[in-house]
């Protein structure tokens, strides 16, 4: 029978731009050593499939306040994958400011040290900032940064191959079974290899992307396993769900699936009048300077300034951009449909940033989980709680186990790498 996969896509305060400044927010955020591993052991408890964790390669005033100050994810992800032993560990790292041998090696030693439970959520970078921490002053655009991704992804595969088919039986296997260059030259990169590290349980790390326009499809057809998407309206996500498979299928040679899994940030209260105070409390907190800023960087890095905060957000004049369109897009077509203003538009974006808002008891959150996971909308869901610890400790508490008595999510591990978990082999 299938069934919806779970991810956890871990925070220090919480998903919400304004958790930080809740009173029970979790001290420290992403700094909470201790906080960070009790979270993903109490994941693991639950039966998610994995734990995810994105990253930022820049700061600046619009930055999330669990993305200022956190660790640096391969650093931290060994040490998760030493006190979980089911749970799989994705981690996010960027073609655009990385080199394809250094990832692959360490991708290839997350796989090794967690005994095949690595992830990589495959991310181009579209912000001038990240660039320039990099010795550039911009970014690639937007169409060429997924030109340089597919050959990232091109030579990073053939490294992880280049130890197909040699085991190490010996202390002499190196002299007798040496592992073969790739020789790659390309636009963009020029490898020789071989890796320098043999191949690990999963050969290579499952296959995550995140992005949603029209190259960031074409992209995910191509080579992901699992696709983070940001959807709000169920029609809509049914349709992306079977557009993205339809390609998948036309463009793939195996019959591999792929797993659609969008964000959804779940306010919970004992009852919808609480979960409705729980979230107007945390949309209070919100600055409102801080909130367009954050609202003009998905823009674009458009002036806001000079409107009030009364305006119809139709009325905003949008100028092309090479930010994240598919978010652009996601944005204008949920202020057209609900007649938004700017201030609405910018308390939506800055609270959950896009992501499908769920508001109400654990019994509303399930019944809207299982509702997008039968009709197709949704493989499974990365969970965003906007509040840690208490949102996240609610849903793991009331909402997990209203799925594993409806039968939806698992209640047990099944053996294997976290591919062979997720059943796409």
């Amino acid at each position: 029978m299938k069934r919806m996969k779970l991810g956890y896509f871990l925070t220090g305060f919480g998903h919400h731009i304004a958790s930080c400044r809740h009173p029970n927010t979790q001290e420290n955020g992403g700094m909470n050593f201790k906080e960070i591993i009790e979270q993903a052991k109490i994941a693991e408890k639950a039966k998610f499939d994995f734990l995810f964790i994105s990253d930022n390669l820049y700061l600046d005033k619009k930055t999330h306040p669990d993305a200022v100050t956190r660790f640096e994810p391969f650093t931290l992800m060994p040490i998760i994958a030493m006190e979980t032993q089911h749970l799989g560990l994705v981690v996010t790292a960027s073609t655009s400011f990385s080199e394809p041998f250094h990832l692959a090696r360490s991708l290839s030693s997350l796989d090794h040290l967690s005994n095949g439970r690595a992830g990589w959520n495959i991310v181009t970078s579209g912000v001038s900032d990240a660039a320039k921490n990099f010795s550039k002053t911009t970014t690639m655009e937007h169409d060429l940064r997924y030109h340089q991704a597919d050959e990232f992804l091109d030579v990073t595969v053939k490294l992880w191959n280049s130890w197909k088919n040699i085991t190490q039986s010996n202390a002499e296997f190196i002299n007798t079974q040496r592992p073969e260059p790739i020789n790659y030259v390309g636009q963009f990169y020029s490898v020789k290899g071989p890796l320098n590290i043999e191949q690990s349980p999963q050969i290579r790390p499952l296959l995550v992307q995140a992005g949603s326009s029209k190259k960031g499809i074409e992209f995910a057809s191509k080579h992901a396993e699992v696709v983070f998407t940001a959807q709000n309206d169920i029609d809509d996500a049914v349709t992306f769900a079977k557009d993205l498979k339809k390609q998948v299928k036309q463009k793939r040679t195996s019959q591999q699936d792929v797993l659609i899994m969008p964000g959804i940030f779940p306010v919970i209260g004992e009852t919808r009048a609480k979960a409705n105070a729980n979230y107007q409390e945390l949309q209070d907190l919100i600055v409102p300077e801080i909130g367009l800023e954050l609202l003009s960087h998905y823009l674009g890095d458009i002036d806001l300034s000079h409107y009030d905060l009364t305006t119809p957000f139709g009325n905003i004049v949008l100028a092309g951009s090479n930010s994240i369109q598919s978010r652009v897009d996601l944005i204008k077509e949920t202020a057209q449909k609900h007649h938004l203003t700017l201030e609405d538009v910018m308390k939506y974006v800055a609270g959950g940033r896009g992501h499908h808002i769920v508001i109400g008891t654990a019994q509303d959150v399930a019944d809207r989980m299982e509702e997008w996971f039968i009709k197709g909308a949704a493989d499974g869901f990365n969970i965003m709680p906007p509040l840690n610890p208490t949102q996240f400790e609610l849903f793991v508490k009331e909402v997990i186990p209203i799925l594993q008595d409806k039968g939806l999510v698992q209640n047990k591990y099944d053996n294997g790498t976290l591919r062979e978990k997720l059943g796409l082999i």
